[in-house]
């Protein structure tokens, strides 16, 4: 038997969407693939070179548990120059990707009957890793007319005497809103007023448009810094999704623990990777290609959100940040039953692939990465559009 603590748990959508359209394109079928939430871009030279030498020197062993002492130390710079929050090296623990991260910040915090406050849409593993952590995901609903914007008015109804903590996504996966610093403050000061831990998920700072300010809530006070946990990774910002390196940022009381929790699952980040990733902290050239990356997708927001508002019967809130786009449509998908089963249609009619809505907790929706081309974008959504329009017919 296995235990109940796993008897809930799912493979993630994003993942299995992305294996499935691999799959058919391995099978000779041409699809457009809105689902995979990674840049399009592949990681720059200038990291697989320190990586290769990484290897070549022989660091190929364990490190400390809390990461390589001089990729500590540049995360502790980075978040000063950057995101203006001052943390030592001891404070930081690089994990093996974020969702290690997140999974340790969780499983350090969290006892059995413990309260998450979650605002919906969110990104898909949050749920079951509290799951898996004994507690309970509370899902704060939030509203398209506003933008998907988490606001301190929002939250204060669910908190409870068993509220543990908010996980704070800004920019969000799906939706790309960015809360402005002047709701974060609110929220932050609702945070610190009521015990609740802030869990902030920082891995689309690079990627905010119009104008938009990113703030980490820890930067705010010292006093809301000591209930905020930091988590990033390298795996957005400098397109290194598959090197599985992340970190968090906390007091040195919840990092110690957190670090022991490491030693105790996977030992350490991978020895070579961590190398890679202190070279695109330390390398010049890396401020040059995210802001490659961020004009680009700029560019593709642009053209994705324009495009699809010309589509009938559907709404779409155009994202602030990261690099998705998360458009309404529930009137299409009610012809069909549910969400799921339009974007299996959509995957069957028109060979164009999103991950459902329902997910990421919002149902009638569709969650679309325009990591691609242009030329991609334009095809997939012209797709999109005609495999909708059998509906009608």
């Amino acid at each position: 038997m296995l235990s109940k603590r796993v008897s809930h748990i799912k493979p993630a959508p994003t993942l299995a969407l992305s294996a499935k359209v691999n799959q058919l394109k391995s099978q000779g079928f041409d699809v457009v693939g809105f689902g995979a939430g990674e840049p399009d871009f592949d990681t720059p030279d200038f990291i697989k070179e320190a990586c290769i030498k990484a290897l070549k020197e022989g660091k190929t062993k364990y490190s400390p548990s809390g990461g390589i002492p001089p990729l500590r130390q540049a995360l502790a710079e980075k978040l000063l120059k950057e995101n203006n929050v001052e943390y030592r090296p001891s404070e930081i623990v690089v994990t093996a990707g974020a969702k290690m991260a997140l999974y340790l910040v969780f499983s350090a915090i969290l006892d059995e009957g413990d309260e998450v406050l979650l605002p919906s849409p969110y990104w898909v593993t949050y749920p079951e890793q509290i799951l898996l952590c004994g507690a309970k995901p509370v899902e704060i609903k939030l509203k398209e007319e506003n933008g998907f914007i988490l606001r301190a008015e929002d939250i204060e109804p669910y908190i409870t005497n068993r509220t543990k903590a908010l996980v704070l996504n800004s920019p969000s996966n799906p939706t790309g809103a960015v809360v402005p610093e002047e709701e974060i403050k609110k929220i932050a000061e609702l945070c610190l007023s009521r015990n609740v831990f802030i869990i902030s998920d920082e891995c689309y700072e690079a990627f905010v448009y119009d104008g938009e300010k990113f703030v980490s809530p820890a930067s705010l006070s010292k006093e809301v810094r000591e209930i905020t946990f930091t988590v990033n990774a390298f795996s957005k910002t400098y397109s290194m999704t598959g090197w599985r390196v992340g970190y968090v940022a906390c007091p040195e009381r919840f990092a110690k623990v957190i670090e022991d929790l490491n030693s105790q699952t996977i030992s350490n980040a991978t020895t070579f990777a961590q190398y890679g990733a202190l070279e695109a902290l330390k390398n010049p050239d890396a401020k040059t290609f995210v802001q490659t990356m961020r004009s680009a997708f700029e560019k593709r927001r642009d053209l994705a959100y324009n495009l699809l508002r010309d589509i009938p019967n559907i709404s779409v809130v155009k994202p602030k940040g990261a690099f998705y786009i998360f458009p309404n449509l529930s009137y299409y998908s009610s012809k069909l039953g549910s969400d799921l089963a339009l974007a299996e249609f959509l995957l069957e009619k028109g060979r164009v692939a999103g991950v459902p809505g329902s997910a990421f907790g919002r149902e009638g929706y569709l969650r679309l990465s325009y990591c691609l081309s242009e030329d991609t974008i334009k095809e997939g959504i012209e797709r999109l559009k005609n495999a909708l329009a059998l509906l009608e017919s």
